[in-house]
């Protein structure tokens, strides 16, 4: 297997720390995304989607979404789960994992590639060039404060985001978390049960 990735950007730590934490490495190659490697002709032969991560597994296969390349290495590297044990449990991670991708980390995203100049006609990622639409910073930025709380008031009634396990739950609210701060924004003050959640889940992580 070969892993195709670039450390800084939110996805590929969601799943640099996947491995981390279970102790597996892999041959690694790094895109440089701010220089544009992912849309060269290189790039695009291993994932036309010109995205990082990509996993080619052995036989030519190319995974190219972070949750479905920890679900696949899960169930290679059983030890230290963190997709969950039993069958509620992998529910409720998949389902956490989705709803943090397509909330609070899919809304950083559409305030920093519609209000920053270095993504101009790069507003989604992938292999079209898209122009920005900058009435979708202020949308971003409204959907941020009105996860938080919501993330904030779950953590009230649970020790991790999926259970009593922790779990990439935990590792992509970390990421998305840290990305807030690619736009100058954080967690609220009084949002006191993320504040604590996140030094554990720091801790957890060494």
């Amino acid at each position: 297997m070969k892993l195709y990735t670039y450390d800084p950007a939110p996805n590929p730590r969601r799943l640099a720390l996947f491995l981390k934490y279970k102790g597996i490495e892999l041959d690694t190659e790094q895109v440089d995304l701010g220089a544009g490697e992912q849309l060269g002709d290189a790039h695009r032969a291993v994932n036309p989607g010109c995205a990082v991560p990509a996993l080619v597994l052995d036989d030519g296969k190319v995974l190219d979404a972070v949750i479905g390349i920890c679900v696949y290495l899960e169930e290679l590297h059983p030890e230290k789960p963190l997709m969950g044990s039993t069958a509620l449990e992998k529910a409720e991670v998949i389902g956490w994992c989705h709803k943090l991708f397509n909330g609070l980390i899919t809304a950083t995203a559409s305030v920093l590639r519609n209000g920053n100049k270095a993504f101009v006609n790069r507003a989604l990622p992938g292999p079209l060039d898209l122009p920005q639409i900058p009435a979708l910073v202020e949308r971003g930025r409204t959907q941020i404060d009105h996860l938080l709380p919501g993330i904030d008031a779950h953590l009230g009634g649970s020790r991790w985001m999926a259970g009593d396990c922790f779990s990439q739950a935990d590792i992509d609210l970390l990421v998305a978390v840290e990305f807030l701060g690619w736009i100058k924004a954080e967690v609220p003050a009084e949002c006191a049960n993320l504040h604590a959640w996140l030094a554990r889940a720091q801790a957890e992580l060494g």
